[in-house]
């Protein structure tokens, strides 16, 4: 069951995506909002020009986990799925 807490929660997470999805659009990709676990993983699937990039991990781990971790403290790490 979700709570007001959770639904705000998601609202904030979509809020940053959404913020750095123009910049990985600008490079042939995209970035798509998965889960967010119990633990406070925030999982994610790149698509596009990110998938298989080098460059990824980097946009990943420097991008979009400081940008959600810095604006969400609720969220304590990013991951990539499939």
């Amino acid at each position: 069951m979700s709570t007001a807490g959770d639904n705000e929660l998601l609202v904030k997470i979509s809020k940053v995506i959404n913020l750095i999805r123009p910049a990985v659009q600008s490079d042939g990709g995209d970035v798509e909002f998965v889960e967010l676990t119990p633990d406070g993983t925030v999982r994610i699937r790149l698509h596009g020009a990110c998938v298989g990039c080098p460059s990824s991990t980097m946009t990943l781990k420097m991008g979009i986990e400081r940008n959600l971790m810095s604006h969400v403290p609720q969220v304590k790490r990013i991951e990539a799925v499939p």
